[in-house]
Protein backbone atom coordinates (compact mmCIF):
# COMPACT_ATOMS: atom_id res chain seq x y z
CA UNK A 1 0.00 0.00 0.00
CA UNK A 2 1.48 3.43 -0.83
CA UNK A 3 0.86 5.54 2.61
CA UNK A 4 2.19 8.63 0.32
CA UNK A 5 -1.22 8.63 -1.52
CA UNK A 6 -2.91 8.76 1.99
CA UNK A 7 -0.65 10.85 3.34
CA UNK A 8 -2.36 13.46 0.95
CA UNK A 9 -5.11 16.06 1.56
CA UNK A 10 -7.94 15.64 -1.26
CA UNK A 11 -10.01 17.91 -2.56
CA UNK A 12 -12.86 15.49 -2.57
CA UNK A 13 -12.35 11.73 -1.63
CA UNK A 14 -15.40 9.75 -3.50
CA UNK A 15 -16.30 6.29 -1.75
CA UNK A 16 -16.72 3.39 -4.18
CA UNK A 17 -15.68 3.55 -8.11
CA UNK A 18 -19.04 2.42 -9.47
CA UNK A 19 -19.99 4.12 -12.65
CA UNK A 20 -21.60 7.32 -10.55
CA UNK A 21 -18.41 7.84 -8.63
CA UNK A 22 -16.10 7.80 -11.73
CA UNK A 23 -18.43 9.82 -13.36
CA UNK A 24 -18.05 12.29 -10.80
CA UNK A 25 -14.21 11.70 -10.47
CA UNK A 26 -13.52 12.44 -13.97
CA UNK A 27 -15.59 16.14 -14.39
CA UNK A 28 -13.99 17.03 -11.01
CA UNK A 29 -10.22 15.71 -11.59
CA UNK A 30 -10.72 17.66 -15.18
CA UNK A 31 -11.75 21.01 -13.32
CA UNK A 32 -8.08 20.97 -11.73
CA UNK A 33 -9.76 19.04 -8.51
CA UNK A 34 -6.96 16.59 -6.71
CA UNK A 35 -9.55 13.55 -6.34
CA UNK A 36 -9.22 10.17 -4.55
CA UNK A 37 -11.56 7.15 -5.81
CA UNK A 38 -11.67 4.26 -3.07
CA UNK A 39 -12.94 0.80 -3.56
CA UNK A 40 -13.23 -1.77 -1.37
CA UNK A 41 -13.27 -4.85 -4.19
CA UNK A 42 -9.86 -5.61 -5.47
CA UNK A 43 -10.92 -4.09 -8.53
CA UNK A 44 -13.13 -1.20 -9.65
CA UNK A 45 -16.22 -0.80 -11.58
CA UNK A 46 -19.02 -2.14 -8.91
CA UNK A 47 -21.22 -3.41 -10.98
CA UNK A 48 -19.99 -2.62 -13.73
CA UNK A 49 -16.67 -4.31 -13.37
CA UNK A 50 -15.53 -7.45 -15.12
CA UNK A 51 -13.90 -10.67 -14.07
CA UNK A 52 -12.59 -14.18 -15.14
CA UNK A 53 -14.02 -17.46 -14.56
CA UNK A 54 -11.17 -19.93 -16.27
CA UNK A 55 -9.95 -17.17 -18.80
CA UNK A 56 -13.56 -16.23 -19.72
CA UNK A 57 -15.05 -12.91 -19.18
CA UNK A 58 -18.09 -11.96 -17.18
CA UNK A 59 -20.14 -8.76 -16.38
CA UNK A 60 -22.43 -8.78 -13.08
CA UNK A 61 -24.27 -5.59 -14.06
CA UNK A 62 -23.93 -4.80 -18.27
CA UNK A 63 -26.10 -6.64 -20.20
CA UNK A 64 -26.51 -4.05 -22.71
CA UNK A 65 -26.89 -0.26 -23.04
CA UNK A 66 -29.25 1.62 -24.92
CA UNK A 67 -28.45 5.35 -26.89
CA UNK A 68 -25.13 5.03 -28.39
CA UNK A 69 -25.77 5.50 -31.45
CA UNK A 70 -23.73 8.09 -33.88
CA UNK A 71 -26.19 9.82 -35.63
CA UNK A 72 -25.75 12.86 -34.01
CA UNK A 73 -29.82 12.78 -33.03
CA UNK A 74 -30.55 12.22 -29.36
CA UNK A 75 -27.84 9.51 -28.56
CA UNK A 76 -27.68 10.37 -24.63
CA UNK A 77 -25.25 7.82 -23.82
CA UNK A 78 -22.68 8.59 -26.50
CA UNK A 79 -23.15 12.28 -25.95
CA UNK A 80 -22.00 10.92 -21.93
CA UNK A 81 -19.02 9.30 -22.90
CA UNK A 82 -17.75 11.56 -25.81
CA UNK A 83 -18.35 14.79 -23.14
CA UNK A 84 -16.34 12.78 -20.19
CA UNK A 85 -13.86 12.44 -23.09
CA UNK A 86 -13.64 8.38 -23.20
CA UNK A 87 -15.71 7.93 -26.29
CA UNK A 88 -12.51 7.46 -28.33
CA UNK A 89 -11.87 4.07 -25.98
CA UNK A 90 -14.84 2.78 -26.58
CA UNK A 91 -16.62 0.42 -29.01
CA UNK A 92 -19.66 -0.94 -28.79
CA UNK A 93 -21.76 -3.41 -30.62
CA UNK A 94 -25.05 -3.33 -32.10
CA UNK A 95 -27.17 -5.92 -30.92
CA UNK A 96 -30.06 -7.69 -33.49
CA UNK A 97 -30.80 -5.33 -34.97
CA UNK A 98 -34.94 -6.92 -35.83
CA UNK A 99 -34.68 -8.37 -32.34
CA UNK A 100 -32.45 -7.04 -29.78
CA UNK A 101 -35.25 -8.48 -26.98
CA UNK A 102 -36.68 -11.86 -27.17
CA UNK A 103 -39.86 -11.71 -25.44
CA UNK A 104 -41.23 -15.15 -24.44
CA UNK A 105 -44.46 -15.42 -22.41
CA UNK A 106 -45.05 -19.37 -21.38
CA UNK A 107 -45.70 -20.20 -25.00
CA UNK A 108 -46.17 -16.95 -27.13
CA UNK A 109 -43.25 -14.93 -28.70
CA UNK A 110 -42.55 -11.26 -29.37
CA UNK A 111 -39.44 -9.80 -31.08
CA UNK A 112 -38.40 -6.06 -29.84
CA UNK A 113 -37.18 -4.23 -33.13
CA UNK A 114 -34.44 -1.43 -33.06
CA UNK A 115 -36.78 1.36 -33.40
CA UNK A 116 -39.83 2.97 -31.99
CA UNK A 117 -41.99 3.34 -34.97
CA UNK A 118 -40.94 -0.08 -35.86
CA UNK A 119 -42.13 -1.43 -33.05
CA UNK A 120 -45.46 0.17 -33.73
CA UNK A 121 -45.94 -1.15 -36.47
CA UNK A 122 -44.90 -4.65 -35.59
CA UNK A 123 -47.44 -4.41 -32.16
CA UNK A 124 -50.29 -3.35 -33.91
CA UNK A 125 -49.89 -6.21 -37.21
CA UNK A 126 -49.82 -8.73 -34.23
CA UNK A 127 -52.66 -6.80 -32.32
CA UNK A 128 -54.82 -5.08 -35.08
CA UNK A 129 -57.87 -4.52 -32.49
CA UNK A 130 -55.39 -2.08 -30.07
CA UNK A 131 -53.91 -0.63 -33.01
CA UNK A 132 -55.15 2.87 -32.16
CA UNK A 133 -53.91 2.73 -27.99
CA UNK A 134 -50.53 0.91 -29.26
CA UNK A 135 -49.46 4.39 -31.07
CA UNK A 136 -51.34 6.54 -28.61
CA UNK A 137 -49.42 4.94 -25.62
CA UNK A 138 -46.12 4.23 -27.10
CA UNK A 139 -45.54 8.25 -28.55
CA UNK A 140 -46.53 9.11 -25.12
CA UNK A 141 -43.77 6.81 -23.54
CA UNK A 142 -41.66 9.16 -26.11
CA UNK A 143 -43.00 12.32 -25.57
CA UNK A 144 -42.68 11.89 -21.52
CA UNK A 145 -38.99 10.53 -21.78
CA UNK A 146 -37.87 13.86 -23.80
CA UNK A 147 -39.78 16.16 -21.62
CA UNK A 148 -37.76 13.94 -18.36
CA UNK A 149 -34.64 14.90 -20.50
CA UNK A 150 -35.25 18.65 -19.90
CA UNK A 151 -35.18 18.54 -16.19
CA UNK A 152 -31.16 18.73 -15.99
CA UNK A 153 -30.57 21.55 -18.36
CA UNK A 154 -32.95 24.09 -16.42
CA UNK A 155 -30.90 26.79 -16.07
CA UNK A 156 -32.23 30.38 -16.52
CA UNK A 157 -35.28 32.29 -14.93
CA UNK A 158 -37.32 31.64 -18.17
CA UNK A 159 -36.53 28.03 -18.28
CA UNK A 160 -38.00 27.74 -14.69
CA UNK A 161 -41.04 29.33 -15.65
CA UNK A 162 -41.81 27.60 -18.97
CA UNK A 163 -40.63 24.16 -18.02
CA UNK A 164 -44.20 23.19 -16.63
CA UNK A 165 -45.52 23.99 -19.85
CA UNK A 166 -42.54 22.04 -22.01
CA UNK A 167 -43.35 19.00 -19.32
CA UNK A 168 -46.65 18.69 -19.15
CA UNK A 169 -47.15 14.98 -20.15
CA UNK A 170 -44.70 14.56 -17.27
CA UNK A 171 -47.06 16.14 -15.53
CA UNK A 172 -49.69 14.62 -15.91
CA UNK A 173 -48.67 11.00 -15.75
CA UNK A 174 -46.07 11.67 -13.46
CA UNK A 175 -47.72 10.12 -9.88
CA UNK A 176 -49.31 7.12 -11.58
CA UNK A 177 -48.32 3.30 -11.75
CA UNK A 178 -47.27 1.89 -14.85
CA UNK A 179 -49.77 -0.38 -14.49
CA UNK A 180 -52.32 2.21 -14.14
CA UNK A 181 -51.46 4.27 -17.31
CA UNK A 182 -51.39 1.01 -19.57
CA UNK A 183 -54.86 -0.03 -18.39
CA UNK A 184 -55.94 3.08 -19.66
CA UNK A 185 -54.79 3.04 -23.24
CA UNK A 186 -54.37 -0.99 -23.63
CA UNK A 187 -57.07 -4.08 -23.07
CA UNK A 188 -55.17 -6.76 -24.08
CA UNK A 189 -53.57 -8.79 -21.30
CA UNK A 190 -50.82 -10.36 -23.69
CA UNK A 191 -50.21 -7.01 -25.28
CA UNK A 192 -49.74 -5.43 -21.69
CA UNK A 193 -47.09 -8.05 -20.56
CA UNK A 194 -45.02 -7.59 -24.01
CA UNK A 195 -44.96 -3.69 -23.61
CA UNK A 196 -43.77 -4.34 -19.92
CA UNK A 197 -41.68 -6.91 -19.62
CA UNK A 198 -38.57 -4.70 -19.60
CA UNK A 199 -39.92 -4.10 -16.03
CA UNK A 200 -37.06 -6.08 -15.27
CA UNK A 201 -34.76 -3.56 -15.93
CA UNK A 202 -35.79 -1.73 -12.92
CA UNK A 203 -36.72 -4.88 -10.58
CA UNK A 204 -39.80 -3.18 -9.69
CA UNK A 205 -43.45 -4.74 -11.27
CA UNK A 206 -46.22 -2.90 -13.09
CA UNK A 207 -48.49 -2.16 -10.44
CA UNK A 208 -46.07 -0.68 -8.27
CA UNK A 209 -43.52 0.88 -10.88
CA UNK A 210 -43.10 4.62 -12.01
CA UNK A 211 -44.91 5.05 -15.49
CA UNK A 212 -42.02 7.42 -15.90
CA UNK A 213 -39.33 5.20 -14.57
CA UNK A 214 -40.37 2.48 -17.15
CA UNK A 215 -41.14 5.46 -19.96
CA UNK A 216 -37.46 6.67 -19.65
CA UNK A 217 -36.66 2.99 -19.84
CA UNK A 218 -38.09 2.36 -22.71
CA UNK A 219 -37.22 5.27 -24.58
CA UNK A 220 -33.56 4.43 -23.74
CA UNK A 221 -33.95 1.25 -26.01
CA UNK A 222 -36.05 2.97 -28.71
CA UNK A 223 -32.97 3.24 -30.88
CA UNK A 224 -31.50 -0.88 -30.02
CA UNK A 225 -29.41 -2.02 -27.40
CA UNK A 226 -25.82 -2.24 -27.47
CA UNK A 227 -23.19 -3.70 -25.66
CA UNK A 228 -19.76 -2.81 -25.08
CA UNK A 229 -16.49 -4.43 -26.77
CA UNK A 230 -14.83 -5.86 -23.61
CA UNK A 231 -17.63 -5.78 -21.46
CA UNK A 232 -18.24 -3.45 -18.59
CA UNK A 233 -14.93 -3.25 -17.68
CA UNK A 234 -14.01 -2.00 -20.84
CA UNK A 235 -16.01 1.35 -19.95
CA UNK A 236 -14.08 0.78 -16.23
CA UNK A 237 -10.93 0.55 -18.05
CA UNK A 238 -11.88 4.02 -19.73
CA UNK A 239 -13.01 5.96 -16.92
CA UNK A 240 -9.85 5.18 -14.21
CA UNK A 241 -7.56 5.60 -17.18
CA UNK A 242 -9.06 9.62 -17.66
CA UNK A 243 -9.09 10.16 -13.87
CA UNK A 244 -5.36 9.41 -14.01
CA UNK A 245 -4.90 11.42 -16.66
CA UNK A 246 -5.82 14.42 -14.90
CA UNK A 247 -3.70 13.24 -12.57
CA UNK A 248 -5.82 11.93 -9.53
CA UNK A 249 -5.95 8.32 -8.37
CA UNK A 250 -8.09 5.03 -8.10
CA UNK A 251 -7.68 3.00 -4.86
CA UNK A 252 -8.60 -0.71 -4.66
CA UNK A 253 -8.78 -2.73 -1.75
CA UNK A 254 -9.62 0.23 0.54
CA UNK A 255 -12.48 -0.20 2.56
CA UNK A 256 -13.82 2.86 4.20
CA UNK A 257 -14.99 2.21 7.52
CA UNK A 258 -16.42 5.52 8.21
CA UNK A 259 -16.82 8.99 7.19
CA UNK A 260 -14.95 11.60 9.58
CA UNK A 261 -16.92 14.23 10.67
CA UNK A 262 -16.44 17.43 12.42
CA UNK A 263 -18.44 19.77 14.56
CA UNK A 264 -19.41 23.20 12.00
CA UNK A 265 -21.92 25.15 14.73
CA UNK A 266 -25.28 23.80 14.18
CA UNK A 267 -24.11 21.11 11.52
CA UNK A 268 -21.41 18.59 11.56
CA UNK A 269 -19.25 18.77 8.53
CA UNK A 270 -17.43 15.83 6.46
CA UNK A 271 -13.49 16.26 6.79
CA UNK A 272 -12.29 12.64 5.15
CA UNK A 273 -12.59 9.48 5.66
CA UNK A 274 -11.28 6.33 8.15
CA UNK A 275 -10.35 3.05 6.19
CA UNK A 276 -10.76 -0.26 8.18
CA UNK A 277 -7.17 -0.42 9.27
CA UNK A 278 -7.40 2.81 10.92
CA UNK A 279 -5.48 4.88 8.15
CA UNK A 280 -7.35 8.33 8.21
CA UNK A 281 -7.23 10.57 4.89
CA UNK A 282 -8.56 14.54 4.91
CA UNK A 283 -10.32 16.08 2.07
CA UNK A 284 -12.56 19.14 1.48
CA UNK A 285 -15.64 16.92 0.57
CA UNK A 286 -16.80 13.29 0.25
CA UNK A 287 -18.95 11.76 -1.80
CA UNK A 288 -20.07 8.51 -1.68
CA UNK A 289 -21.43 6.13 -4.25
CA UNK A 290 -22.60 3.60 -1.87
CA UNK A 291 -26.27 3.44 -1.44
CA UNK A 292 -28.24 5.51 1.04
CA UNK A 293 -28.10 2.81 3.78
CA UNK A 294 -24.97 2.02 3.74
CA UNK A 295 -24.20 5.86 3.33
CA UNK A 296 -26.14 7.11 5.74
CA UNK A 297 -26.58 3.80 9.12
CA UNK A 298 -22.90 2.79 8.72
CA UNK A 299 -20.52 5.25 7.10
CA UNK A 300 -22.10 8.45 8.45
CA UNK A 301 -23.54 6.68 12.08
CA UNK A 302 -27.26 7.03 12.61
CA UNK A 303 -26.24 9.27 15.76
CA UNK A 304 -25.03 12.14 13.36
CA UNK A 305 -28.25 12.07 11.37
CA UNK A 306 -30.93 13.95 11.99
CA UNK A 307 -34.63 12.89 12.58
CA UNK A 308 -35.90 13.62 9.05
CA UNK A 309 -33.14 11.58 7.49
CA UNK A 310 -33.69 9.04 10.06
CA UNK A 311 -37.22 8.79 9.11
CA UNK A 312 -37.00 8.81 5.54
CA UNK A 313 -34.10 5.82 5.88
CA UNK A 314 -36.75 3.81 8.10
CA UNK A 315 -39.24 4.21 5.06
CA UNK A 316 -36.78 3.41 2.73
CA UNK A 317 -37.29 -0.02 0.79
CA UNK A 318 -34.20 -1.31 -1.50
CA UNK A 319 -34.53 -2.76 -4.92
CA UNK A 320 -34.83 -6.80 -5.58
CA UNK A 321 -31.94 -9.03 -5.68
CA UNK A 322 -30.59 -11.56 -7.84
CA UNK A 323 -29.22 -15.00 -8.59
CA UNK A 324 -26.89 -14.63 -11.23
CA UNK A 325 -25.63 -17.98 -13.25
CA UNK A 326 -22.45 -17.71 -14.89
CA UNK A 327 -22.15 -20.19 -17.61
CA UNK A 328 -19.04 -21.42 -19.77
CA UNK A 329 -20.20 -23.96 -22.71
CA UNK A 330 -19.11 -26.03 -25.25
CA UNK A 331 -21.77 -25.79 -28.21
CA UNK A 332 -23.39 -24.53 -31.22
CA UNK A 333 -25.67 -21.98 -29.81
CA UNK A 334 -26.36 -20.61 -33.05
CA UNK A 335 -27.42 -23.81 -34.05
CA UNK A 336 -29.52 -23.92 -30.42
CA UNK A 337 -31.64 -20.25 -31.30
CA UNK A 338 -29.63 -18.09 -29.06
CA UNK A 339 -28.58 -14.84 -31.23
CA UNK A 340 -27.04 -11.51 -29.82
CA UNK A 341 -30.69 -9.99 -28.77
CA UNK A 342 -31.71 -10.71 -24.99
CA UNK A 343 -34.09 -13.92 -23.99
CA UNK A 344 -37.17 -12.63 -20.90
CA UNK A 345 -38.64 -15.65 -20.59
CA UNK A 346 -41.30 -15.66 -18.15
CA UNK A 347 -44.36 -18.31 -17.19
CA UNK A 348 -48.06 -17.16 -18.45
CA UNK A 349 -49.85 -15.55 -15.90
CA UNK A 350 -50.33 -12.32 -13.87
CA UNK A 351 -46.97 -10.41 -14.04
CA UNK A 352 -47.40 -8.79 -10.96
CA UNK A 353 -48.36 -12.04 -9.55
CA UNK A 354 -45.41 -13.83 -10.92
CA UNK A 355 -43.13 -10.71 -9.85
CA UNK A 356 -44.84 -11.49 -6.05
CA UNK A 357 -44.18 -14.86 -5.69
CA UNK A 358 -40.50 -14.92 -7.08
CA UNK A 359 -40.42 -12.23 -4.31
CA UNK A 360 -41.71 -14.42 -1.32
CA UNK A 361 -41.13 -17.94 -2.42
CA UNK A 362 -38.80 -19.93 -0.24
CA UNK A 363 -36.52 -21.24 -3.49
CA UNK A 364 -36.39 -24.60 -1.26
CA UNK A 365 -40.34 -24.94 -2.22
CA UNK A 366 -39.96 -24.59 -5.78
CA UNK A 367 -38.65 -26.55 -8.65
CA UNK A 368 -38.06 -23.89 -11.15
CA UNK A 369 -38.31 -20.13 -11.46
CA UNK A 370 -41.08 -18.30 -12.68
CA UNK A 371 -38.58 -15.63 -15.30
CA UNK A 372 -35.10 -15.86 -16.04
CA UNK A 373 -33.11 -12.87 -18.17
CA UNK A 374 -30.68 -14.75 -20.83
CA UNK A 375 -27.65 -13.16 -22.71
CA UNK A 376 -24.99 -14.78 -24.44
CA UNK A 377 -22.40 -12.47 -23.99
CA UNK A 378 -19.90 -13.78 -26.60
CA UNK A 379 -22.36 -13.05 -29.37
CA UNK A 380 -22.86 -9.53 -27.98
CA UNK A 381 -19.30 -8.84 -27.71
CA UNK A 382 -18.00 -11.07 -31.55
CA UNK A 383 -13.85 -10.42 -30.14
CA UNK A 384 -14.70 -12.12 -27.05
CA UNK A 385 -15.44 -15.54 -28.73
CA UNK A 386 -12.71 -17.97 -29.11
CA UNK A 387 -14.64 -20.12 -31.79
CA UNK A 388 -15.58 -22.44 -29.71
CA UNK A 389 -16.78 -21.59 -25.81
CA UNK A 390 -19.74 -19.27 -25.31
CA UNK A 391 -20.67 -17.36 -22.31
CA UNK A 392 -23.71 -16.91 -20.94
CA UNK A 393 -25.06 -14.53 -18.14
CA UNK A 394 -28.46 -16.40 -17.02
CA UNK A 395 -30.30 -14.01 -14.22
CA UNK A 396 -33.29 -14.48 -11.88
CA UNK A 397 -34.88 -11.77 -9.37
CA UNK A 398 -35.27 -13.30 -5.65
CA UNK A 399 -36.54 -12.26 -2.37
CA UNK A 400 -33.71 -11.50 0.10
CA UNK A 401 -35.08 -13.25 2.97
CA UNK A 402 -33.98 -16.76 1.42
CA UNK A 403 -30.45 -15.66 2.22
CA UNK A 404 -30.84 -14.14 5.35
CA UNK A 405 -29.38 -17.06 7.25
CA UNK A 406 -25.92 -16.50 5.44
CA UNK A 407 -25.92 -12.79 5.19
CA UNK A 408 -22.73 -13.39 7.89
CA UNK A 409 -21.06 -15.32 5.37
CA UNK A 410 -17.17 -14.78 4.96
CA UNK A 411 -15.11 -15.17 1.88
CA UNK A 412 -14.77 -18.63 3.48
CA UNK A 413 -18.74 -20.33 2.56
CA UNK A 414 -19.90 -22.62 5.45
CA UNK A 415 -21.18 -25.98 3.92
CA UNK A 416 -24.93 -25.01 4.42
CA UNK A 417 -24.19 -22.04 2.17
CA UNK A 418 -22.21 -24.30 -0.50
CA UNK A 419 -25.08 -26.87 -0.37
CA UNK A 420 -27.99 -24.67 -0.45
CA UNK A 421 -26.05 -22.40 -3.60
CA UNK A 422 -25.49 -25.58 -5.12
CA UNK A 423 -29.34 -26.45 -5.01
CA UNK A 424 -30.73 -22.94 -6.52
CA UNK A 425 -27.57 -23.73 -9.67
CA UNK A 426 -29.81 -26.94 -10.30
CA UNK A 427 -32.75 -25.13 -10.58
CA UNK A 428 -31.87 -22.32 -12.70
CA UNK A 429 -30.58 -24.95 -14.92
CA UNK A 430 -33.89 -26.46 -14.79
CA UNK A 431 -35.48 -23.21 -15.70
CA UNK A 432 -32.68 -22.75 -18.44
CA UNK A 433 -33.24 -25.96 -20.09
CA UNK A 434 -36.73 -24.49 -21.45
CA UNK A 435 -35.07 -21.92 -23.42
CA UNK A 436 -32.20 -24.27 -24.44
CA UNK A 437 -32.54 -27.99 -24.05
CA UNK A 438 -29.57 -30.45 -22.80
CA UNK A 439 -27.78 -27.50 -22.18
CA UNK A 440 -26.02 -28.96 -18.94
CA UNK A 441 -24.51 -31.46 -21.60
CA UNK A 442 -22.49 -29.06 -22.68
CA UNK A 443 -21.50 -26.97 -19.45
CA UNK A 444 -17.55 -26.96 -18.73
CA UNK A 445 -17.81 -24.38 -16.33
CA UNK A 446 -20.86 -23.00 -13.91
CA UNK A 447 -20.71 -20.23 -10.75
CA UNK A 448 -23.82 -18.90 -9.19
CA UNK A 449 -24.07 -15.83 -7.85
CA UNK A 450 -26.42 -15.07 -5.02
CA UNK A 451 -27.74 -11.87 -3.01
CA UNK A 452 -24.45 -12.49 -0.68
CA UNK A 453 -21.76 -12.53 -3.33
CA UNK A 454 -23.49 -8.98 -4.48
CA UNK A 455 -22.75 -7.97 -0.54
CA UNK A 456 -19.92 -8.99 -0.15
CA UNK A 457 -18.37 -7.66 -3.76
CA UNK A 458 -20.42 -4.42 -4.27
CA UNK A 459 -21.74 -3.83 -0.64
CA UNK A 460 -24.81 -2.91 -1.60
CA UNK A 461 -28.11 -3.31 0.93
CA UNK A 462 -29.14 -6.85 1.17
CA UNK A 463 -27.88 -7.65 -2.16
CA UNK A 464 -30.34 -4.98 -4.35
CA UNK A 465 -29.38 -4.64 -7.95
CA UNK A 466 -30.49 -1.02 -8.34
CA UNK A 467 -29.97 1.06 -5.54
CA UNK A 468 -33.33 1.97 -3.22
CA UNK A 469 -36.75 0.55 -5.30
CA UNK A 470 -37.75 2.62 -8.33
CA UNK A 471 -41.31 3.14 -6.78
CA UNK A 472 -42.74 6.25 -6.96
CA UNK A 473 -41.84 6.89 -3.38
CA UNK A 474 -38.05 6.62 -4.01
CA UNK A 475 -37.56 8.73 -7.46
CA UNK A 476 -37.71 12.00 -8.84
CA UNK A 477 -38.22 14.51 -5.94
CA UNK A 478 -38.83 11.65 -3.97
CA UNK A 479 -35.53 10.20 -3.92
CA UNK A 480 -32.19 10.88 -1.70
CA UNK A 481 -30.78 13.98 -2.60
CA UNK A 482 -27.18 14.20 -3.73
CA UNK A 483 -26.40 16.81 -1.41
CA UNK A 484 -26.57 15.49 2.06
CA UNK A 485 -27.48 17.12 5.47
CA UNK A 486 -24.00 16.57 6.44
CA UNK A 487 -22.26 19.70 5.20
CA UNK A 488 -19.62 18.69 2.46
CA UNK A 489 -21.19 15.10 2.20
CA UNK A 490 -22.33 14.26 -1.08
CA UNK A 491 -23.97 10.94 -2.87
CA UNK A 492 -24.43 9.96 -6.26
CA UNK A 493 -25.01 6.60 -7.80
CA UNK A 494 -28.31 4.74 -9.22
CA UNK A 495 -30.26 5.57 -6.00
CA UNK A 496 -29.71 9.17 -6.30
CA UNK A 497 -30.89 10.23 -10.08
CA UNK A 498 -31.45 6.96 -11.69
CA UNK A 499 -30.16 3.64 -12.45
CA UNK A 500 -28.15 1.61 -14.94
CA UNK A 501 -24.99 2.41 -16.07
CA UNK A 502 -25.89 5.15 -18.05
CA UNK A 503 -28.35 6.51 -15.30
CA UNK A 504 -25.81 6.03 -12.69
CA UNK A 505 -22.97 7.75 -14.96
CA UNK A 506 -25.18 10.68 -15.05
CA UNK A 507 -25.87 11.09 -11.55
CA UNK A 508 -22.19 11.55 -10.88
CA UNK A 509 -21.92 14.53 -13.28
CA UNK A 510 -24.88 15.96 -11.62
CA UNK A 511 -23.28 15.52 -8.38
CA UNK A 512 -20.00 17.25 -9.98
CA UNK A 513 -22.19 19.61 -11.34
CA UNK A 514 -23.87 20.47 -7.81
CA UNK A 515 -20.16 20.88 -6.13
CA UNK A 516 -18.67 23.26 -9.62
CA UNK A 517 -21.44 25.05 -9.92
CA UNK A 518 -21.98 23.99 -13.29
CA UNK A 519 -24.93 22.36 -15.58
CA UNK A 520 -24.83 19.03 -16.70
CA UNK A 521 -24.35 20.31 -20.33
CA UNK A 522 -21.31 22.67 -19.55
CA UNK A 523 -19.39 19.10 -18.42
CA UNK A 524 -20.28 17.03 -21.09
CA UNK A 525 -19.19 19.49 -24.02
CA UNK A 526 -19.36 17.60 -27.35
CA UNK A 527 -15.86 16.80 -28.44
CA UNK A 528 -15.36 15.54 -31.99
CA UNK A 529 -12.38 13.64 -31.22
CA UNK A 530 -14.21 11.22 -28.62
CA UNK A 531 -16.58 9.36 -30.91
CA UNK A 532 -17.39 6.43 -29.66
CA UNK A 533 -17.35 3.24 -32.67
CA UNK A 534 -20.05 1.20 -33.35
CA UNK A 535 -20.85 -1.81 -35.18
CA UNK A 536 -22.98 -4.62 -35.61
CA UNK A 537 -22.95 -7.91 -33.48
CA UNK A 538 -24.57 -10.22 -36.00
CA UNK A 539 -22.21 -8.74 -39.37
CA UNK A 540 -18.60 -8.91 -39.51
CA UNK A 541 -18.48 -7.76 -42.83
CA UNK A 542 -17.96 -4.05 -41.51
CA UNK A 543 -15.27 -4.93 -38.54
CA UNK A 544 -12.21 -2.90 -39.10
CA UNK A 545 -8.75 -4.36 -39.41
CA UNK A 546 -8.04 -4.34 -35.37
CA UNK A 547 -10.92 -5.91 -34.28
CA UNK A 548 -10.56 -8.72 -37.16
CA UNK A 549 -7.34 -9.43 -35.74
CA UNK A 550 -8.61 -9.20 -32.06
CA UNK A 551 -10.56 -12.25 -33.40
CA UNK A 552 -8.00 -14.27 -34.88
CA UNK A 553 -6.19 -14.01 -32.09
CA UNK A 554 -8.57 -15.16 -30.01
CA UNK A 555 -9.35 -18.27 -31.58
CA UNK A 556 -5.49 -18.48 -32.62
CA UNK A 557 -4.80 -19.23 -28.86
CA UNK A 558 -7.59 -21.58 -28.63
CA UNK A 559 -5.74 -23.74 -31.20
CA UNK A 560 -2.34 -23.24 -30.14
CA UNK A 561 -3.85 -25.58 -26.94
CA UNK A 562 -4.34 -22.71 -24.34
CA UNK A 563 -7.43 -24.20 -23.06
CA UNK A 564 -8.31 -24.29 -19.78
CA UNK A 565 -10.69 -27.25 -20.00
CA UNK A 566 -8.83 -29.80 -21.57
Amino acid sequence: MNKNVYDQHYDTIIIGSGAGGLSAAICLAREGQKVLVLEQHDVPGGWCHSFYLNGYRFTPGVHYVGLCGTDGTGNSTSDLYEGLGIGSELTFFKMREDAYEHCWIGNERFDYPSTHEELITRLQERFPHEAKGIKKYLDLVKKVSYELSLIPEVKTFWDKVTIPFRTKHMGKYGLFSLQRVIDWHIKDPLLKDFLNIQYGDHGVEPKRASFILHAALMNHYFKGGYYPMGGGGAIIKAMTNAIKKYGSTVKTKAYVDHILLENSGKTKKAIGVQLNNGTQIKAHRVISNADPGITYNKLVGRENLSQKILKKLEKTSYSCTSLMLFLTVDMDVRAAGIDSGNIWMLDDGDMNENFREMQETNIEDIKDFKGIFISCTTLKDPPSFDGRYHTFEVITFIGYDSFKRFENEDLKRSKAYLEFKEMCTEKMLITLEKAIPNIREHIVHKELGTPITNKYYVNSTKGGVYGTEKTLKHIGPFAFKPKSEIENLYLCGASIAAHGVAGASYSGVQTAGLILGKKQNELLQPNPNERISTYDAEDPSHYPDYILKKMEVKKARLTAGVNKFE
